[in-house]
């Protein structure tokens, strides 16, 4: 097949869990099938990063586009813009005639066989109706991300910004999974809520993967008292889940284990998180790194402590792929077939969460237990080439089920 692949970001680096998801999928559907990848990149487009794009698609379309950013007066003046529009901020933010027109264009002047929109935020652009067979690729149910925003915030002014948001995502969302000839989503439960809230009736999920060889134990004597969290640290449910174990949960944790210490690795952290950081001994914060994988293999424990989000969380196959117990919520955990006290500990308090992470640093057996078997699922079960090629099917089948429709 020919596939018109829309995204709003270039995939380098491959630093967080939408990127990996991509990057790992093209780099396979590749094998078999042409990818044209047409996406958002900034206007003085370093050709380096350029270049990368050669290890997952076939040709490159960037159009250029410049972020307003989190803070200053663009990203003002662009919430103000919004403010009288249905269409929620996340979404609006990406509006732009350029993207448009170049999906117009590229149509017009080439055959594909089929458009897939990359996450729910290039859908702003797609122009309605598609002459082709198009598919949507919906890594989390974005309601959700908004609805928990809205029942973890205490601040008044925020609480009502998140609500707003989140009623107009989803009838935005609700919307928009129709304008697709089929949906994927990344787990059951996400393709269940599509189906059963938004009335969704091609929806198909594929599960996460994980590069099994790539993700190993590094033969590190880690850490006894060491503990990891690793995620985008400019997105706001990791910003919220690391304050929360700051306040919440560490230092239950220390009173018990004096020499407990956390690493928190991801890119662009806040200058608000470092200071809260700051607040507490044995906390360090990294900001971006090349290689998470040195950092994971120091510690004892791999900690979720994620109380908003959707889709399924790539960094717990990750961190069991090399050999780590998990302790996470189970919205952290939300979506992906585990089982709670084999492969994982689950608990959804402060109090519990932190009885949780002092058992797995104080209990050895039950570590290695929770690292053994974690690990040995994630290989067998979890491989990016299966992901790849029940998502490589979905597409064959939306062709086949749009011709079949058409020629009734």
């Amino acid at each position: 097949m020919r596939i018109l692949w829309l995204k709003n970001e270039l995939l380098h680096p491959v630093d967080k869990g939408g990127k990996i998801r991509t990057y790992n999928m093209l780099k396979r559907l590749r094998r078999g099938h042409t990818i044209t990848y047409l996406t958002l990149a900034p206007r003085n487009l370093d050709p380096v990063s350029a270049g990368l794009a050669e290890e997952y698609c076939d040709r490159l379309i960037p159009v250029g586009w410049q972020s307003a950013g989190r803070s200053g007066p663009g990203f003002y003046f662009d919430l103000a813009r919004n403010m009288g529009s249905a269409v929620p901020y996340s979404i609006h933010k990406y509006r732009t005639d350029r993207m448009r027109q170049a999906i117009r264009s590229e149509l017009s002047a080439n055959r594909y066989d089929l458009l897939v929109c990359d996450f729910l935020t290039p859908s702003i652009n797609v122009p309605r109706p598609l002459p082709i067979p198009s598919l949507l690729f919906q890594h989390n149910v974005e309601s959700s991300i908004w609805r928990r925003h809205y029942e973890n915030e205490d601040n008044k002014l925020r609480k009502a910004y998140f609500y707003t948001q989140w009623r107009r995502m989803t009838a935005y969302e609700r919307s928009a999974v129709h304008w697709f000839d089929s949906v994927v989503a990344v787990s059951a439960l996400d393709r269940d809520f599509m189906r059963r809230e938004y009335g969704a009736s091609r929806v198909y999920d594929v599960p996460t993967g994980v590069d099994t060889e790539y993700f190993r134990p590094g033969g590190v004597t880690p850490d006894p008292a060491g503990l990891v969290f690793c995620g985008s640290m400019d997105w706001m449910p990791n910003e919220d889940a690391v304050t929360y174990f700051l306040t919440s949960i560490l230092p239950a944790i220390a009173a018990k284990v004096p020499a407990v210490n956390l690493t928190i690795v991801g890119r662009n952290p806040s200058s608000k998180l470092r200071a809260l950081a700051g607040n507490y001994p044995g906390v360090t914060v990294t900001g971006a790194v090349a290689d998470i994988r040195s950092y994971v293999d120091r510690a004892s424990c791999y900690v979720v402590p994620i109380r908003i989000g959707g889709g399924t969380r790539l960094k717990i196959f990750e961190a069991m792929a090399m050999g780590k117990p998990v302790v996470s919520t189970s919205v952290g955990a939300e979506g992906l077939p585990l089982s709670p006290g084999e492969d994982l500990l689950l608990a959804d308090n402060p109090d519990a969460f932190a009885a949780a992470v002092v058992q797995i640093l104080s209990d050895r057996p039950l570590a290695q237990r929770l690292a053994a078997r974690g690990r040995a699922g994630v290989r067998a079960r979890f491989g990016w080439d299966n992901a790849a090629g029940q998502f490589a099917e979905i597409c064959e089948r939306t062709v086949f089920n749009v011709a079949k429709t058409r020629a009734a």
